[in-house]
Parts: C-alpha cells; sequence; structure tokens
C-alpha cells in the first residue's frame, strides 16, 4: 500500500484530501506545516507528497529544498494559490513532480498523484535494470583469445561504426555489444535488443519501425518502433541473417538516411541510432544464396568482432564456473561448491554449446546434486545424461501446476538449442505452428540468451 503524506495548513483541505486517498486505498499522512512533514518522512516510509507551496513557518518550497538536500527523492506535487504560481514554477525545476491550483479538485490531485507514482516506479525499475546490467552482463576472461577482444572492444567502442559480431550459439554476443555501448559516448542513452529470430515475420517491420494507429487490423494505438526507441543510443540486431529478405531493403535505407518511416505512417522520423549486428551464420554464403542482401551485409560490417568459441579460452572455464555457480546458488538459495576434481573434469569438455552450455550445466548440477560439494563424478554422470543421476524421480517444484510448466520450459529450451533456435525447426519438432512456438515462449518466459 502506498503512503501519501498531506501537507497543508488548512485543516479542512487535509481532512477532504485525506478522505479522498484513503478511499483509493492509499494510506495517509498529514501535517500541519513543513517541519511536521520532515519529520513523518524522517520516521515512515512516504511514496509522495502533496505539499502546500505557502504555510507558516517552513513554506512548501524551502521543505522540498530541505527534503531534496536530505536526499529524499519521493515525488511531490504543489498546491499553490494564483499569485504563487511563479514560485511553483520554480519549484518544479527544483525536482517537483507538480503543482495543482487552490482550491484544489480532489480528483485533479488524485490523478497527479497516481502518475508520480508511476513514474517513480519506472524510475525505480530503470535503476536496477541498470545495476542487473553491471553485474549480469561483464565479460568474464583473462585468455589471450579474450585479451585480444578486449582490445579490440577498447578500439571500436568509442567510434559511431557499425559492428558485426559473429561466433557461435552461446558465446555471448550480446555481452560484446553491451560492452561496446557501454563504452561508448552513448552509453547514457537506452541499448535496445531485438531477437530477430523471435520476431513473427507479419510484424517485423512494425517491430522495427513502429506503426499507426489503425494501419493494420489490431493496431488499435501508435506504437514506437525499436529505432526510436533507441534514439540516440544503440539498437542490437541479435540473429540479424533472420531479417525477412523483402525487409532488408527498408532497414539498408534507415541506415544510409537515418530516417524511418513507421508502417501507415506519412511522413519519416529522424534518428540517431549506433547499430550492432550479430550472427552465428555464415553472412557471405548467406549473400551468395540470395538470403541477404550484399550491400546491406557491407553497410553493416565495417568493423567485424569475433566471439571466440569456450573451446579457444579453457583457461577461462574455472572462472565462469566460479561465477555461474555463484549465480545459481544465489538465485535457487543453495550453498554448494565445486571440488578440485569437479573443476577439472568440467575444464576437459569442448563445450559445443560455448558458455551458455557451461552455465547450464553448472545450473543443473547445483539443482540436482544432493551433496553439497559437487565432485567429478557428479560432473561425469550430468556430462553422459544431461543430469545427475541421483536416484531420484523428478521432485516437486512446489505446486503440480508450476513443476509441469518448469519441465515443459525445460523441453522446449532444449529442442531450440538442439536446433540452434532455428525457430522452424523447432516448431516441427514439437508438433507446434510456428505461432503458436512464440506464444509458448512467451508463457514460459522464454527469451534467446547470448
Amino acid at each position: 500500500m502506498k503512503t501519501v503524506l498531506i501537507t497543508d495548513d488548512e485543516k479542512n483541505i487535509r481532512s477532504s484530501l485525506a478522505t479522498t486517498f484513503r478511499l483509493e486505498g492509499y494510506r495517509v499522512e498529514t501535517a500541519e506545516d513543513g517541519r511536521r512533514a520532515i519529520e513523518i518522512v524522517e520516521r515512515a516510509a512516504v511514496d509522495a507528497i502533496v505539499l502546500d507551496l505557502q504555510m507558516p513557518g517552513l513554506d512548501g518550497y524551502e521543505t522540498l529544498r530541505e527534503l531534496r538536500r536530505m536526499e529524499h527523492r519521493m515525488p511531490v506535487i504543489f498546491l499553490t494559490a494564483h499569485g504563487t504560481i511563479e514560485r511553483a514554477v520554480e519549484a518544479v525545476k527544483l525536482g517537483a513532480f507538480d503543482f495543482i491550483e487552490k482550491p484544489p479538485h480532489s480528483q485533479k490531485i488524485l490523478l497527479a498523484v497516481k502518475n508520480a507514482l508511476r513514474q517513480a516506479d519506472l524510475e525505480e525499475e530503470n535503476r536496477e535494470l541498470r545495476f542487473e546490467d553491471a553485474s549480469r552482463f561483464d565479460m568474464i576472461g583473462a585468455s589471450p583469445p579474450m585479451q585480444a577482444l578486449y582490445e579490440q572492444i577498447s578500439r571500436t567502442a568509442p567510434t559511431q561504426a557499425r559492428v558485426l559480431i559473429l561466433g557461435e550459439n552461446g558465446t555471448g554476443k550480446e555481452l560484446i555489444a553491451r560492452a561496446l555501448h557501454r563504452n561508448s559516448p552513448r552509453a547514457s542513452k537506452p541499448f535496445v535488443r531485438v531477437n530477430c529470430a523471435a520476431v513473427p515475420r507479419e510484424l517485423f517491420e512494425s517491430e522495427l519501425f513502429g506503426h499507426e494507429r489503425g494501419a493494420f487490423t489490431g493496431a488499435t494505438t501508435r506504437r514506437r518502433g525499436k529505432f526510436v526507441r533507441a534514439d540516440g543510443g544503440t539498437l542490437f540486431l541479435d540473429e540479424v541473417a533472420e531479417i525477412p529478405r523483402g525487409l532488408q531493403a527498408k532497414l539498408l535505407r534507415s541506415l544510409e538516411s537515418g530516417e524511418v518511416e513507421p508502417v501507415g505512417a506519412d511522413r519519416e522520423l529522424q534518428v540517431d541510432v549506433r547499430v550492432i549486428a550479430a550472427t552465428n551464420r555464415n553472412l557471405t554464403q548467406a549473400v551468395a544464396e540470395g538470403e541477404f542482401r550484399q550491400d546491406l551485409y557491407y553497410r553493416l560490417q565495417v568493423v567485424t568482432l569475433q566471439a571466440p568459441p569456450l573451446r579457444e579460452r579453457k583457461d577461462d572455464i574455472p572462472e565462469l564456473a566460479a561465477c555461474f555457480l555463484r549465480q545459481a546458488c544465489e538465485e535457487n538459495h543453495l550453498r554448494k561448491s565445486l571440488d578440485g576434481g569437479a573443476i577439472e573434469r568440467i575444464a576437459r569438455h569442448d563445450f559445443p554449446g560455448n558458455v551458455r552450455e557451461l552455465k547450464n550445466l553448472v545450473e543443473r548440477l547445483v539443482i540436482l546434486t544432493a551433496s553439497s560439494v559437487i565432485s567429478a563424478a557428479d560432473v561425469e554422470r550430468a556430462l553422459s545424461t544431461g543430469a545427475p543421476a541421483t536416484g531420484l524421480r523428478p521432485a516437486l517444484r512446489g505446486s503440480l501446476r508450476e513443476t509441469m510448466s518448469d519441465l515443459e520450459r525445460e523441453v522446449v529450451l532444449g529442442v531450440l538449442e538442439a536446433q540452434q533456435w532455428r525457430m522452424t525447426a523447432a516448431a516441427e519438432q514439437l508438433g507446434l505452428e510456428r505461432s503458436h512456438l512464440y506464444k509458448k515462449l512467451k508463457a514460459l518466459g522464454i527469451e534467446r540468451p547470448e
């Protein structure tokens, strides 16, 4: 339950607004002046403040300055008389969310607070995502191939050059793209990823370029495309070879002109986007076979970076395994460790699925190995059978529904990885329509990792 603090020296206003917010399900605190408001904020978890600008003693403007000095960042909505609008505008510059003239209309204030709380939640979510990015997407490894890659990234990242990242499945192509973005002048702007292999063909143009309301059946609202969302930042086209041939010409025009045309629009939008593309396919062969436009290929590959397979950087396996072990233990609230024999056995494996296969192996070992110490024998069984031979049937993971969902997710993921994420082939093996497979991925929360 969100808490709203109403601060006004007029008792009737405090009482009226308090009733309005309580009826809407909010917890309400009230204060008759700025000093009392600050005291409440110091002792209670306040999510938003409705604050009168003119009060005896510490007025609203001074109260806001004091709150910000104390690093309280909750949104503030000012109540102001007509003659104090200029000061209210100054308060908005200081960080207030909005101001409303007196006498206050309760529904107008209620809407302003709802909008302020929604924006505060989004800002908090963005902060968490930035924190997650800083840890989840760090590149790991100090082997010679990785050192060479780091050097290439450091030279390429500060430039505006388009980059084509090549590499096998599971080698971490997205991590390279994120490193390029994080070390570029665009780091403070959006990093927008498009999994080209997971977008239905009929929605591809809308996904990249957006659409206008009524542009096609089902387009009930206007939609911003990925190019517009990435404006000022980086657009990462993962599995770029999967872009439909008929749409490649429009993508090429956008790369050349810096303009995008939403579906159903009669004008083009100017965007400033750095495009980074990645694929596990041989684009030269795709060009020769007519599946990929040669001019688009040349436009994308200004700089080419190669993600090394794990078999060429085996010195990094112990560090990677330790990182994945720590993550799996934290996510599953377990305490496990790998003994020396387990690490040695893991390092001898070739890992055709690369880093992704290593991550999946370690997570499987953490979840299914009975002992708190994972041994070489546990690893051997996991590598030979796909799961440690614990002698137990699959255990319930919460309710039966949750267990079945988890098992279905594992089966679908297994088929996708076996088919190297070729959606048509995976759908055929699972006995599903391609469109049904996309819906199932969304329902199961499956995204193609890199």
